[in-house]
């Protein structure tokens, strides 16, 4: 019983999302959290060579920060998750979104979602483009994106990836 305890904040659904924290990243972090992409991509069961070749695109760089809006989750002052978007008129292009693995349906992915949808909708997008691992595409898809079609991987030539759409209307009072 207490072993099941221990782990009760890491089953779906059970993370104390009071506890979470979201941030911007910070730029001496940057090499961290682009680690933390990688353990995160790593739990599609894909080897080394793919890895390998997904590296260049999962890195941060500096002048992103100026560029999108990346936000990381973290716990008792330790990331735990992070999202990367760029908006540009009223379209939306959610970059990245990834979890620590051992963090996977705990609740941060969908935190860090709605972060991203309330900031794009915040900048006037009406739109959110999601290019998705083929793994993460059902993760969206209960967010309310819907399938848009297919992209060309940055990464795997000759890889098709699932691409989303998420409309992001405005909320509207109900209360009236």
């Amino acid at each position: 019983m207490a072993k099941r305890r221990a782990n009760a904040a890491h089953e779906p659904g059970q993370e104390d999302q009071a506890l979470i924290q979201l941030r911007d990243a910070l730029l001496t972090e940057l090499s961290s959290v682009s680690e933390l992409c990688l353990r995160s991509k790593a739990v599609w069961g894909y080897d080394d060579a793919f890895m390998a070749a997904c590296r260049g695109e999962l890195t941060l760089h500096p002048d992103e920060l100026r560029t999108t809006h990346l936000q990381v989750a973290e716990r008792d002052a330790i990331v735990i998750g992070l999202v990367q978007l760029k908006v540009i008129d009223r379209d939306a292009d959610l970059m990245k979104l990834f979890v620590e693995p051992a963090r996977l349906g705990s609740g941060v992915g969908r935190r860090l979602f709605e972060w991203a949808t309330a900031k794009a909708r915040d900048l006037g997008a009406v739109r959110m483009m999601i290019e998705a691992d083929p793994g993460a595409a059902p993760f969206y898809e209960r967010m309310g994106a819907r399938h848009a079609g297919f992209a060309p991987s940055q990464s795997i030539p000759g890889r098709m990836l699932p691409r989303l759409q998420m409309e992001l209307e405005k909320e509207t009072d109900l209360s009236r």
